[in-house]
């Protein structure tokens, strides 16, 4: 076994896997910037070791794989009108949409909470585990952001309006509801992931994509629905629009328990973030690739990094933690066609490029 160990991350060769373990359980794996680097230079690696089949994308401790960016960094960057948004951004949906293309079976323990950033490094990757101790949540509608590292890509392919449920209220999933929302592939017990990751360490080199299928078919429950779905043909009639204020007006209409959970959820979002959200997944429903989708997303992320809303909703949640943002605008019906342009604005020099 060889080892690189660069305090944040862990990358390492064990048996056939590369293993990336993000490591800082204390911040429950936020991803810094030099973690994302970290990542991409272990890829590197992996891709070019013969003797690694497979690779495995675990987070240390028990809470969870990973619960989003470095929030606090990039809110003191943009607080001093900085680049660490520019800068991470690129690096990081530049990463998510390799991970989506790597060439060898990628595998990712979904275990405990799973959010943002989290999710970028995980629910692109070919193989995609969840546990009975998943709580998966795209949560940036409370931060004045919106759902990014690809998440409009995958929530405008949920089924029905599941995931335009998912991304405006920033509801949690488990993981059968993740499973149906096309976040993830299999659901397998926590306690039997430390046997499913020894197996892992043991394919032979060259195993397939379908092998390694094969191989997490025997750890799984086989269950692919949880208590989301069920709500899906009312999510459906009541999130089937272009507009917010469509959405809200049916909510109200409908009146019901769930009607209107959904409605004091919302109205606890950044007004102009929903409207965002819903637009970016709207255009994410046309598109053919994830790439397209993250091109959208960082004219997108570089307009909200400028913004008051942004600023306020991480002090709110994050710096102070009163729960209490004041939105700008404060209601729906106050965001402008002239508003929510510069989040759509092509950015010249600055695009957002593959290789």
């Amino acid at each position: 076994m060889t080892a690189v160990e660069e305090g944040d991350l862990v990358a390492r060769v064990e048996g056939a896997a590369g293993v990336i373990r993000l490591n800082r359980p204390r911040a429950i794996n936020a991803v810094t910037l030099e973690m994302f680097r970290d990542v991409e230079k272990a890829l590197d690696r992996f891709e070019a070791d013969p003797e690694v089949a497979v690779i495995l994308l675990e987070g240390a401790g028990e809470r969870g794989l990973c619960a989003g960016g470095d929030i606090r960094t990039l809110w003191e960057s943009s607080k001093v009108n900085g680049d660490l948004g520019k800068i991470l951004w690129r690096e990081e949906y530049i990463l998510n949409a390799r991970i989506k293309k790597f060439p060898k079976p990628y595998v990712a323990f979904m275990d405990g909470i799973v959010m943002g950033g989290g999710v970028g490094l995980s629910a692109h990757a070919s193989h995609r585990v969840v546990t009975d101790r998943t709580k998966l949540a795209m949560p940036e509608v409370g931060l004045g952001f919106f759902p990014d590292v690809g998440g409009t890509y995958l929530l405008s392919h949920s089924p029905g309006e599941i995931g335009t449920y998912f991304g405006l209220t920033g509801q949690t999933m488990n993981g059968p509801d993740a499973i149906h929302a096309k976040f993830a592939d299999w659901v397998v017990p926590a306690a039997k992931l430390p046997e499913l990751r020894e197996a892992l360490t043991k394919v032979r080199s060259g195993t397939t994509a379908a092998e390694v299928g094969k191989l997490i078919d025997g750890f799984a429950t086989g269950e692919t629905a949880g208590p989301v779905a069920a709500k899906e043909p009312a999510i459906d009639a009541l999130f089937g629009f272009a507009r917010m204020e469509d959405i809200v007006a049916a909510l109200k209409r409908d009146g019901s328990d769930f009607a209107l959970a959904t409605l004091k959820t919302l109205n606890e979002k950044s007004p102009r973030g929903m409207v965002v959200t819903l637009k970016l997944l709207r255009l994410a429903r046309k598109s053919s690739s994830l790439e397209e989708c993250l091109v959208r997303e960082y004219r997108a992320a570089l307009e909200v990094f400028r913004s008051d809303d942004f600023r306020e909703g991480v002090r709110a949640a994050v710096i102070d933690k009163d729960r209490n943002p004041t939105w700008s605008p404060p209601r729906i019906e106050d965001v402008t066609p002239d508003m929510l342009a510069p989040y759509l604005a092509e950015i010249g020099a600055d695009e957002l490029k593959f290789n």
